[in-house]
């Protein structure tokens, strides 16, 4: 058997920053060997400037939208951005796949090797099936009108059977709490025991507002799209606390967004959440800056040792499908998160919400997690100018 020996001035195995003196040993199709002292490896070391990583996990991504990309105007709030989005995704088949293979080709360059992917149809399955990345397909679910439920499960049901069929990792998910009904959560929850099930969560702050009082823009939303919201009582609570108690079924949950996530909602989930389910805060700011112009409080999930990924979003709301660029957001807003953290978020993380870690996220014997190199950093500091190398 060939081995290949990387040597960089650091070393990220998925738990810690390793110095330059440790060397990471795979076998010619990346299976990692091992990790040893640089005096005891031998000859033929592949040395390196930056840092060695896993490769990266993208754990939300709308790849389906990928046609959308510098159509939708920045800055215009959630409530707009949905509207554009539901109205102008309409583009010829083959401009939408011809936009889907670039930005998977796309996030291959930028090093990330697995992906949480929102589906609303099944465009993207002639891309996924070539198996160049690892995908948890989310068949995304919508319905606020009550009446809908059983027509909007059966159209899921029949892509989730789409997906299954090809041999692809899949769930069907509810889309966000002020668009499923409680008739559809009704026919959603019994499908969540032993799966990773993701929710867009307190991305405005108009949600809460909605849950709480039944006021703000949710209900211009509905209006804009001729939804009738006639029947809605508002519990009176916010909104995690609206929706949260049904996923308790699931082995893994993935709240996305969290841009308006307060301590309050922190510990409903801690208080309320399945002792045996891993719960995940996935930021992606990058998107939040696009839509809201602001960002997740990322120093007060980590303050409570909350698990937290990281994810693009789509490049409808993006303007690149890269996750160190999110990090580098990160770093400017947040800049004592130290970069052994952020890696974290960015890998082993990632592959434990999509309940990959078995393969991806770290350099642990017998995984195959890619290996990326992080060029042009300040010592261990990711900086502005900083790019992934794909070696693996």
């Amino acid at each position: 058997m060939r081995y290949r020996k990387f040597q960089a001035d650091y070393l990220f195995d998925g738990k810690s920053l390793l110095s330059e003196s440790h060397v990471l040993i795979t076998n010619t199709n990346g299976e990692v060997i091992d990790i040893v002292k640089r005096e005891t490896v031998g000859e033929d070391v592949i040395t390196l400037k930056g840092i060695i990583s896993p490769g990266f996990i993208n754990a939300h991504c709308h790849l389906e939208l990928s046609h959308l990309k510098n159509v939708i105007p920045e800055k215009t709030g959630l409530i707009d951005f949905v509207f554009k989005v539901v109205s102008q995704r309409h583009f010829a088949e083959e401009e939408i796949l011809n936009a889907i293979e670039n930005a998977e080709n796309e996030m291959l360059k930028n090093g990330i090797i697995a992906v949480g992917d929102i589906c609303n149809n099944p465009s993207t399955l002639f891309q996924k099936i070539k198996k160049k990345i690892r995908y948890y397909n989310f068949i995304e679910t919508s319905g606020w009108s009550p009446q809908i439920a059983n027509v909007r499960f059966e159209k899921s049901t029949v892509f989730y059977n789409e997906f299954i069929k090809n041999d692809l990792k899949t769930s069907i998910v509810p889309h966000a709490p002020y668009s499923v009904s409680e008739n559809l959560w009704e026919k959603l929850v019994p499908l969540f025991p032993g799966k990773v099930i993701t929710i867009h969560s307190q991305e405005t702050a108009d949600e809460d507002l909605f849950f709480l009082e039944g006021k703000g823009n949710f209900t211009k939303m509905y209006e804009m799209m001729n939804i009738d919201n006639s029947f809605y009582e508002a519990p009176k609570t916010r909104s995690v606390a609206s929706y949260f108690n049904k996923l308790s079924p699931a082995a893994s949950v993935i709240l996305v967004h969290n841009t308006f996530t307060k301590q309050k909602d922190i510990d409903f989930i801690n208080e309320h959440k399945n002792q045996e389910q891993l719960v995940s805060f996935c930021l992606c700011p990058n998107a939040n800056l696009y839509i809201e112009n602001t960002l997740p409080p990322a120093d007060l999930l980590l303050k409570n040792n909350c698990h937290i990924v990281l994810g693009t979003d789509s490049l409808a709301s993006n303007h690149q499908l890269n996750i160190l660029e999110e990090i580098k957001t990160i770093v400017k807003k947040f800049p004592k998160i130290k970069t052994e953290t952020l890696l974290k978020w960015a890998t082993i993380n990632g592959a434990r919400a999509l309940k990959m870690d078995k393969d991806l996220g770290s350099f642990e014997k017998g995984k195959k997690p890619g290996i990326i190199l992080i060029e042009h950093t300040d010592g261990p500091k990711i900086k502005d100018n900083s790019k992934i190398k794909r070696l693996i």
